[in-house]
């Protein structure tokens, strides 16, 4: 795998950055960078990926005050975008690394989301590490940091904190996907 902290994908255009933008069925119809697939709101797939500790809190990360998208906000432990010929699976591995150099072969689906505008016109595949001990080691060119969130704490940052949170996190919460109730 690649090792973190190479490259920020929003510092730079990078043509090997390349997505597939897919139709209303999730069905590959094109290859475009993912830069251009942005600038042109094409629907294309991303993941996120959900960290617990052993106590079941729910790892947050702030991105970068560097990122192109949504700097300095709260974001969901991990995510990025699947690139052309990687499967669902294979980009949430590479971004639980690239963001918190974890690696976990034991991902599951959690939930899909469609595209639409709550997600950036993104198809979301949700995945969970489930409860770990490993410890996050956050990619500073990412993320500022993170900390582990009760289930209370998450939801209070939700409704006092909401602006400072990203979109998708705030979707996640309202889709009752980080901590579901039996």
């Amino acid at each position: 795998m690649k090792q973190p902290g190479k490259k920020d994908i929003d510092q730079s255009p990078d043509l090997s950055q390349v997505v597939e933008v897919v139709d209303d069925s999730d069905r590959p119809v094109a290859l475009i960078t993912l830069g251009e697939a942005h600038r042109q709101l094409l629907p294309h797939r991303s993941v996120l990926v959900l960290v617990y500790d052993l106590d079941n809190r729910i790892y947050l990360r702030k991105r970068s005050s560097a990122k192109k998208i949504y700097p300095g906000r709260w974001d969901i432990s991990a995510g990025g975008h699947v690139l052309a010929g990687e499967s669902r699976f294979e980009a949430a591995q590479r971004e639980l690394w690239d963001i918190l150099g974890i690696q976990s072969e034991r991902l599951r689906p959690v939930a899909d989301i469609p595209s639409g505008p709550g997600t950036g016109n993104e198809f979301v595949s949700v995945y969970s590490v489930g409860r770990t001990a490993a410890p996050p080691r956050p990619n500073p060119v990412e993320t500022q940091g993170g900390f582990f969130y009760s289930m209370d704490e998450f939801d209070c940052l939700v409704k006092e904190f909401r602006e400072l949170l990203t979109p998708e996190l705030v979707l996640l919460w309202e889709n009752n996907i980080p901590f579901p109730h039996p």
